[in-house]
């Protein structure tokens, strides 16, 4: 049985209708720089200075420090408006889920490639917490670690964070290329890839997820998942 459910937010937990895509590519825009999509899909779900860094330079521009800092600003207002004018919901049947995992034992930690200043409103937004009357065990944001995903430590630092010893017994989801990645990386024995983001089931073709779920809202069926070798 799993003993720590990791999970990531947007577009796999919390439905926010494609926002983050278009505020990294108009973070990276801003730049004089285009954008390609295969390389927004390559690092969608990364720490987003390190993604608006990479972004940039594929584009043929040069990431200074300088200006990778105010591209992040950018980025950050442009989502915050457009939660403000669209406000983010619960991917449907997944806070259902997560209360059925704690019910069963199962701490659920939420891992996002956002730093803190722009993952807690929006945890605020949806009334979602950790601590008494919570109904979350942990949260890790980017900032709490030295690299964002496809490094393993921030599934790792939520292992810290909720006690949980064994990698083997921790099951993480995401819906992007680097959510399976990290999770192989932190040696999870359920790294699971959901659809609810923008990618399909094919692309997820060979990437080292051991499950491919319709929506995260199916976790608990895994909850006594053999983990992988």
């Amino acid at each position: 049985m799993i003993e720590l459910a990791a999970l990531d937010m947007a577009g796999t937990t919390i439905n926010e209708s494609g926002a983050v895509y278009r505020a990294l590519r108009t973070a990276v825009e801003r730049n004089g720089v285009a954008v390609a999509e295969a390389d927004l899909q390559a690092w969608m779900g990364t720490d987003k200075r390190e993604a608006i860094a990479a972004l940039v330079r594929l584009g043929g521009g040069t990431p200074t420090p300088e200006l990778v800092e105010e591209s992040y600003a950018a980025f950050a207002e442009y989502l915050r408006e457009a939660y403000r004018t669209t406000p983010p919901q619960a991917v449907p049947g997944v806070e259902e889920a997560l209360a059925e995992l704690r019910r069963r034992g199962i701490k659920v930690a939420l891992t996002t490639g956002f730093s803190g200043d722009v993952a807690y409103p929006l945890l605020e937004s949806l009334g979602w917490s950790t601590g008494e009357g919570g109904n979350l065990d942990a949260v890790v944001t980017s900032d709490e670690v030295p690299r964002g995903r496809p490094a393993p430590y921030m599934i790792h630092r939520a292992m810290q964070k909720t006690g949980v010893i064994d990698t083997r017994r921790v099951l993480t989801a995401g819906d992007t290329v680097v959510d399976v990645e990290a999770g192989r990386n932190a040696g999870a024995g359920v790294v699971v890839g959901v659809l609810t983001g923008e990618l399909g089931r094919a692309d997820f073709d060979g990437h080292p997820q051991t499950h491919v779920l319709a929506s995260a809202a199916e976790i608990p069926g895994l909850a006594e998942a053999r983990p992988s070798a």
